[in-house]
């Protein structure tokens, strides 16, 4: 059996009973319950009436949840380019059905997580996607909690297809990924950057945190080294991976708030507080 967690969404090793603890949750990123860890399986998520919807985000772009939310509710980022499709930060449900609506966009490349929260039951889309490579980078390599052959790790990029590469940035997890849709936005280029970089409500920012949940930040040093990193990339939308965005002028936001964040840990604001 493969037992999800029903906290995080993320699927463990086929065991009889389910593990005592999830230990992506207990880590001081994720949380447990106050009642406890609960697990839950493809089985009960379908009995419960659990459905994937599946819609256009721009040409190129699909966005498809889990309805109602599963776990922590992410939206996976389906990328069609010529040679097929990306499936980035899988959900932690799949049926016939979701699988049948991605096929049809075009042949599967791979899957691919930006960091251990999003792992959800990426080998199960994987198996259901044909035996598709699950894209892990190998600095998280300790948190799969479900090993399968597919299993292929990465190191610093990894080229899925022509404009479209994973990069590892660290920061939130030490692999943190983000994919580069160089091809995307009419030539533009998209990142899709997980919880690498969060676009806040405001529309005009963006956070950067080792937590979210627990509001755990980085320092000044790596939100710069990530932001760095990141301008020499192609794009100028961002996309997180629960469906927000920054539109145009991404790398400009970007610039902004990490030199705003580096500047508030350094405590230059103090006289503010």
């Amino acid at each position: 059996m493969t037992w999800i967690c029903a906290t995080c969404a993320v699927e463990t090793d086929d065991l009889p009973e389910p593990p005592e603890a999830c230990a992506i949750c207990e880590d001081e990123r994720q949380w447990v319950p106050a009642d406890g860890q609960r697990w839950t399986t493809l089985e009960q998520l379908r009995d419960a009436g659990t459905r994937i919807t599946l819609g256009e985000v721009e040409p190129g772009l699909w966005g498809l949840r889990a309805r109602p939310e599963v776990g922590i509710g992410q939206q996976t980022m389906v990328v069609q380019v010529p040679e097929g499709v990306l499936l980035f930060d899988c959900v932690g449900y799949v049926d016939d059905a979701a699988l049948e609506q991605v096929r049809a966009l075009g042949p599967v490349l791979a899957v691919a997580a930006s960091h251990p929260h999003m792992y959800g039951v990426q080998t199960e889309w994987a198996r259901g996607l044909g035996g598709v490579p699950v894209l892990v980078n190998e600095r998280d390599a300790e948190w799969v909690r479900r090993r399968d052959p597919l299993l292929e790790l990465w190191g610093q990029t990894r080229p899925v297809a022509p404009g479209l590469t994973l990069h590892r940035v660290g920061g939130h997890f030490r692999g943190q990924a983000v994919v580069e849709w160089s091809t995307g936005n009419d030539g533009n280029g998209v990142l899709l950057a997980g919880d690498a970089v969060f676009p806040n409500p405001d529309g005009r920012s963006v956070s950067f945190m080792r937590s979210y949940p627990n509001r755990i930040p980085l320092s000044g040093n790596v939100v710069q080294r990530i932001a760095t990193q990141l301008e020499g990339l192609h794009f100028d939308r961002l996309y997180n991976n629960f469906g927000a965005v920054v539109r145009t002028r991404a790398k400009e936001v970007l610039r902004a708030s990490a030199d705003r964040h580096a500047a508030w840990t350094r405590g230059d604001f103090d006289h503010l507080t």
